[in-house]
């Protein structure tokens, strides 16, 4: 357990992160120009390392509810702590594809252009308001706020779930459609 700051400084440091984080994923991604850098052999794999880290990010989400629904809370605690790590490992590898890489556009068309883009939307939507819940869910964890850790767990839970799965549905869709 760490020690424990006032709950509202927390949370606006928190936010402070996540929106800092947000800002320099859209200058990333939609303001710079990529580096180009020739011969990076690993580039072309991040896509996939990224679903592989979405996907066990679920799995541990899922795991970690159960637990605690089975009133394990030492292996709820395992399982938690380890979706936050493949969470950070997709984020790390994200930004590394990201800087030398850029966009990636999709080229489909119809309907499946709309379910993309939809599935993409929400994606990135959600992805932005569920850092700081996340954070938050593990701070509460973290100081022992065993009254509030629970009430916003079940808000973030379901959204970080949603979060990991569109991710590897993006890629599904972008790479392998």
């Amino acid at each position: 357990m760490i020690s424990s700051v006032s709950i509202k400084t927390a949370v606006t440091s928190i936010i402070l992160v996540s929106v800092g984080i947000l800002l320099f994923l859209i200058w990333l991604i939609y303001l710079r120009e990529p580096v180009t850098v020739s011969n990076i052999p690993y580039l072309s794999y991040l896509p996939l390392a990224n679903a592989i880290f979405n996907s066990l990010s679920a799995f541990c989400l899922i795991a970690g509810y159960v637990a605690i629904r089975k009133r394990k809370r030492e292996l709820h605690l395992k399982f938690m702590l380890s979706a936050l790590t493949f969470s950070f490992l997709f984020l790390v590898s994200y930004l590394i594809y990201h800087t030398f890489h850029g966009d990636t556009l999709y080229q489909g068309e119809g309907l499946m252009r709309i379910f993309y883009f939809f599935i993409l939307i929400s994606h990135i939507f959600l992805s932005a308001v569920v850092l700081p819940m996340i954070l938050t869910t593990v701070y509460f964890a973290a100081t022992g706020n065993f009254a509030k850790h629970p009430r916003i767990a079940r808000i973030t839970l379901p959204l970080w779930l949603y979060v990991s799965v569109t991710g590897v549905m993006v890629y599904l869709i972008l790479y392998h459609s």
